[in-house]
């Protein structure tokens, strides 16, 4: 009688596994013998430290956004002799923080997209065994995600989701301040005082306002959302 390879039993070991699914995983999890030394207890810790970090990553580019755009305000109506373009270099800049958030939240959601599966899959069904869950396949997707880690959301959906929490109000603030320059500190017609050297007050304008019109149409435009876990239900709020 001949004994299988290691190789051969490892493969056997993986077909059995996928072959009868445990329906019941999860149950147990807070049971004395599943406590904080387990290595599901390790892992989940070890997922919402990183998610933890990146949290605090975006935190830190907002953080910064707002004492420059803070800074600038300052120094725009600081003197009547201030250009108003000091509040348009501030929307740029603005714009520059926007674009390093959303890259920081993609990897963001990476983390919390795990720390979300584990919650739904393990710790609610150990929690409550009778509840059914929501996506059989999890351990399959999850184990796909550890193997080869893949962003999960656009850079598109990124920056939606950050001008809807974040940057929406400050770009707002920003226009208003820079209206406010232009007519009520202007000794001549508000198109002659838009002017930005060369270029034309006209010109200057349709470029704040179709920057303006493509931001809310990159944050309200109807999609699909695939980040996890975002606050944007009404029904979470209450």
């Amino acid at each position: 009688m001949t004994q299988d390879s290691p190789e051969e039993r490892t493969q056997q070991a993986e077909t059995d596994s996928q072959a009868a699914p445990d329906p019941l995983v999860g149950e147990g999890l807070l049971d004395e013998e599943m406590g904080p030394s387990s290595s599901m207890a390790h892992l989940y810790r070890g997922e919402i430290h990183r998610m933890k970090f990146w949290r605090e990553r975006l935190d830190r580019t907002t953080n910064w956004a707002v004492v420059v755009i803070s800074a600038l305000l300052t120094w725009s109506f600081s003197s009547t002799g201030t250009p108003h373009y000091v509040i348009l270099i501030g929307i740029a800049t603005l714009t520059v923080f926007l674009i390093v958030e959303a890259r920081r939240y993609r990897g963001y959601d990476i983390w919390r997209t795990r720390v979300r599966s584990l919650q739904q899959n393990v710790f609610a069904k150990g929690l409550d065994p009778s509840l059914e869950l929501r996506n059989p396949d999890w351990r399959r997707e999850l184990a796909s995600d550890y193997r080869q880690p893949t962003l999960k959301i656009t850079t598109e959906e990124a920056i939606a989701h950050r001008l809807r929490r974040i940057y929406l109000p400050l770009f707002g603030l920003l226009f208003v301040a820079w209206v406010v320059r232009i007519t009520a500190f202007a000794t001549d017609s508000w198109l002659a005082t838009a002017r930005v050297g060369a270029i034309p007050g006209t010109v200057v304008t349709l470029t704040v306002a179709a920057f303006y019109v493509a931001a809310l149409v990159v944050a309200f435009r109807p999609r699909t959302w695939h980040a996890r876990g975002e606050l944007r239900f009404e029904d979470l709020r209450r």
